[in-house]
């Protein structure tokens, strides 16, 4: 008898026989599953009444044709119920989904019988099927040996748990299907862990099926070996069979995946005339046109589309198999899991976003960006249950966007890589379609080129997170982030992808609500995000007509010319690895540095004006205090009148931190020996504190009863705290400590008018109380805020202060405030250690 080629004792001479064995076994024959090999030939070349089957009715009749072999096989084997020998499927035929040329995968399962008898009988069995060039990937084995195998072999038994009774005894089957199942269940807290390992372990090695030019259909991320995870878990009683997606969400739901990948492998058995897992480049067309697909492309974007599909159901079945374990050493320890607010309407729980208790989808269509800006700012997923209740009941936002919808959008864009697995899940769940009409077309667009790592949508979302490093550079890192995510959104449409994207951009911007000209400046930078790189690669610098045309093109406006820059850079890495270098870098900056030598200088930052009644109130001396709501919902304006003294803007501002008001915009100045600070601020949950107590709160602080700055630190640690540590979460390193940023903070410098004056503005990412600290950095380095400018934008921060130096407006004055400066604000977040 030949041996189990996976080195596994099937038996032994200390056997004990339990019975004589099934009766007569035929010695087998070369010619016995002869039927078989040309039956199958046949359903493989169309020989079956000259009818090429398609893909779903080649598994099923594959599937009938081997049962019916092995049941008539075993039946003259004596192989029949209460023998003590039983025939079970795993693999393929176990799952009722074989392949043109995958592996026969076999049990012949006994129950302890004479080892001479059991001989006889695989080898009447085995020899047929290898002699017939059929391949099988076979073992003999009682039943305490299969469950022992189970439960030390981790393959093993994830292809155990789709076991199958063929012939013979079922009983014997049952016990082995049930048995496998119960163990599973009872051992999966102690082999969770491993079953993860071995997951990325797969996925690192093959790569995602939706990002590959020739992906691994099998083992790569958003694979069939996903699909076999997600059963695995279900068996387990630890997620349902179908997490996360419905037939109602965009690809059509898990089940739809995984019949869509199924029918390509198939189909790539059939073109490649043998067992393949890889699907290459030359065989992709042959393959879409047999299912009736299209191209190549329009395979592609099937197979990227059906492979996020799953990838995102395998994270929410992960996450939640996770979350159903108990806890396993110190976590045991720790307190359960509580429902921490992070916005209005927007809780975590379990170290995942889920909606408060009160929250009311229906009636609060801003509720969507507020659930996906707190997941990007805090490095944690969206429950599923969460999404699909939002898919189901959410509103459309209103046109144009309220401000604090917008605001929410520039926060997940500037949250960096965080915000990849936040709009990929958003857009699995039709979410963000909704948000974007325009991303259909788009959505799983493959490259047409090999340089792109991405699909079109993958692409700008890439493009986005890498222009969040760079909002320091430019003084609109708002337009920066919004031009990134649509910069071509014009592609799949026919026609010039940027004269199209333009006509798209300007759409986008009045849905947004934005000023007229920020929408011009929009679509600007996405008719141009080529032009930079293009004539910069292909013209020559030295011709002063290349340089004009680049001014004519952007009508002088310094301003676009920064985005587009920045813009250019962040495309560039967000293409593929080696398409930004050195060289490509610098004659784009050789450009712009000759398009600024053609353009006008920046205008200075100015002062917004008092209103009538502001100078009245500050005219009359005292501490005065108003909050009244703004034009948008849960917006509220927020003013400080008091008497001008040091200070007073540091207290002020940390006063509304404390109160979880966060600042959005804020206007600083003085009259009549009065201060006056206007801000614009939004509570982080529920409805903002009384006037009165923030007067009340002021008071303390100016008389020294409240020491800000180290209550704003405990706030700080008490946030770096609650971060989420999830030992099984996909991205171990989405999570970051609240004082890192994306982008490096800039410090940039104007001469003011005035003798001793000058405006310092401050590019940087915002943190709790960054406008308090911000202030007493100032006062404390010796320089007297004349008035002040402040813009949140997302989570950037563009501040202008108009310094007073006096007779100190030195190199080594500006150098002290900025030191103090950048003392305060987020630093850059430090590199990943390459392994």
């Amino acid at each position: 008898m030949h041996s189990d080629p996976k080195g596994s004792e099937n038996f032994g001479p200390g056997s004990v026989a339990k019975a004589t064995g099934p009766g007569p076994v035929s010695s087998g024959g070369s010619d016995e599953a002869a039927d078989l090999a040309r039956a199958r030939k046949a359903l493989l070349t169309g020989g079956v009444k000259n009818r090429r089957l398609d893909a779903p009715s080649l598994r099923h009749a594959l599937v009938d044709l081997h049962e019916f072999w092995l049941t008539t096989k075993g039946t003259e084997l004596g192989i029949k119920p209460d023998c003590g020998f039983a025939i079970v499927a795993v693999g393929g035929l176990g799952r009722r989904e074989l392949l043109p040329y995958s592996d026969l995968d076999l049990i012949l399962l006994h129950d302890d019988m004479d080892p001479a008898v059991v001989a006889q009988v695989a080898d009447s069995l085995w020899y047929p099927l290898w002699d017939a060039h059929i391949k099988l990937d076979h073992s003999v084995r009682t039943l305490p040996q299969a469950l022992q195998v189970a439960a030390t072999d981790m393959t093993a038994a994830l292809g155990m748990l789709e076991a199958r009774h063929i012939a013979g005894d079922v009983e014997l089957s049952n016990l082995l299907i049930s048995g496998v199942r119960r163990q599973w269940r009872m051992d999966i807290r102690s082999r969770f862990d491993e079953l993860i390992t071995q997951t990325r372990t797969r996925w690192e090695r093959s790569g995602e099926i939706a990002h590959r030019a020739e992906p691994d259909l099998k083992s790569g991320r958003g694979g069939l070996r996903d699909v076999q995870l997600l059963n695995a878990l279900s068996i387990a009683q630890l997620t349902d069979g179908m997490p996360g997606l419905g037939p109602n969400s965009p690809g059509g739901g898990l089940a739809l995946a995984h019949r869509r990948l199924l029918d390509v492998r198939t189909e790539l058995h059939r073109v490649a005339g043998r067992a393949r897992d890889q699907l290459r480049a030359q065989d992709a067309d042959e393959i879409g046109a047999a299912l009736r697909i299209g191209d190549r492309f329009d395979l592609a974007r099937l197979l990227s589309e059906s492979a996020r599909t799953i990838s995102y159901s395998v994270d929410v079945g992960i996450r939640t198999a996770g979350n159903s374990l108990p806890r396993r050493g110190l976590s045991r320890l720790r307190r359960a899991p509580v429902r921490r607010p992070l916005d209005e309407g927007v809780v975590e729980h379990a170290g995942e976003v889920v909606l408060a208790r009160d929250a009311r989808p229906k009636k609060d269509p801003g509720l969507v960006m507020r659930v996906a800006a707190a997941a990007a700012t805090n490095g944690m997923p969206i429950s599923a249950s969460t999404l699909n209740r939002l898919a189901d009941n959410a509103p459309e936002l209103r046109e144009p966007w309220p401000k604090n919808a917008v605001n929410d959008l520039l926060v997940v864009l500037g949250s960096g890589s965080r915000a990849v697995p936040v709009i990929e899940a958003m857009d699995r769940t039709g979410l963000w379609g909704r948000l974007l009409p325009e991303w259909g077309t788009i959505r799983d667009l493959p490259p047409r080129d090999a340089v792109h790592t991405w699909t079109v949508d993958r692409h700008l979302v890439e493009t986005a997170a890498y222009a969040s490093g760079f909002t320091t550079r430019v003084a609109r890192p708002d337009l920066l982030m919004l031009g990134a995510l649509i910069h071509d959104i014009g592609k799949g449409r026919g026609g010039d992808h940027s004269v199209v994207g333009a006509e798209l951009a300007t759409a986008i911007g009045n849905r947004l609500g934005l000023w007229p000209s920020d929408v011009a400046t929009l679509t600007a930078m996405v008719r141009y995000h080529l032009l930079l790189p293009e004539t910069a690669t292909r013209r020559d610098l030295d011709d002063p007509a290349t340089v004009q045309r680049v001014v004519d093109a952007l009508e002088g406006d310094g301003t676009l010319l920064d985005l587009l820059h920045s813009l250019a850079e962040a495309d560039s890495l967000a293409t593929g690895p080696g398409v930004w270098g050195d060289w490509k870098s610098s004659l784009i900056g050789e450009l712009v540095r000759r398009c600024r030598l053609l353009m006008a200088g920046e205008d200075l930052p100015q002062p917004d004006p008092l209103a009538p009644e502001q100078l009245a109130i500050a005219e009359e001396g005292g501490v005065h205090v108003s909050l009244v709501p703004a034009e948008n919902p849960h917006t509220y304006v927020v003013t400080v009148i008091a008497p001008d003294a040091p200070g007073l803007l540091s207290r002020a501002a940390g006063v509304l931190a404390l109160q979880s008001l966060r600042v959005h915009s804020a206007s600083l100045g003085s009259h009549a020996g009065s201060a006056v600070n206007s801000f614009v601020v939004t509570p982080r949950f529920g409805t903002p504190p009384q006037a009165v107590l923030l007067r009340q709160e002021l008071i303390r602080a100016s008389a020294g009863e409240l020491n800000l700055l180290e209550l704003l630190d405990a706030k700080d640690e008490e946030a770096r705290a609650e971060q989420w540590d999830d030992p099984i979460q996909t991205n171990k390193d989405s999570a970051v400590p609240v004082l890192y940023s994306q982008a490096p903070p800039r410090v940039i410098w104007f001469d003011a008018p005035g003798d001793g004056h000058a405006i310092l503005e401050l590019r940087t990412e915002d943190r709790v109380g960054l406008l308090c600290r911000l202030a007493a950095a100032l006062e404390h380095s010796g320089a007297d805020i004349r008035w002040a400018k402040v813009a949140t934008l997302g989570s950037s921060v563009v501040d202008a202060f108009c310094l007073d130096f006096g007779e100190a407006d030195t190199r080594a004055a500006r150098e002290r405030v900025e030191e103090a400066v950048l003392a305060v604000v987020p630093v850059p977040q430090p590199k990943k250690k390459e392994d």
